[in-house]
């Protein structure tokens, strides 16, 4: 079994943020609808979640790049 940043980075690998957001849209559409199984809505929840970590892995690395490109001196740009 793996722990989740290797699920998040196996995840990621085939996934954009994009098309994990917007499948993640689906699954929580799906899930309000309701008139699934119990066993098609642990389904459907399990793959939210997975999603919701793909989408939260593409952010936190989006987040970390600006904070770098924020904290270069000034003076770097105008070289």
């Amino acid at each position: 079994m793996t722990d989740d940043g290797t699920a998040v980075a196996a995840a990621t690998g085939t996934l954009g943020y994009e098309q994990a957001r917007d499948e993640l849209i689906e699954v929580v559409r799906q899930l309000e609808a309701g008139g699934t199984t119990l066993e098609e809505s642990l389904a459907l929840w399990e793959r939210g979640e997975e999603l919701a970590k793909v989408c939260r892995h593409w952010l936190e690395g989006a987040r970390a790049r600006l904070d770098a490109a924020l904290a270069r001196p000034q003076d770097a740009d105008e070289g």
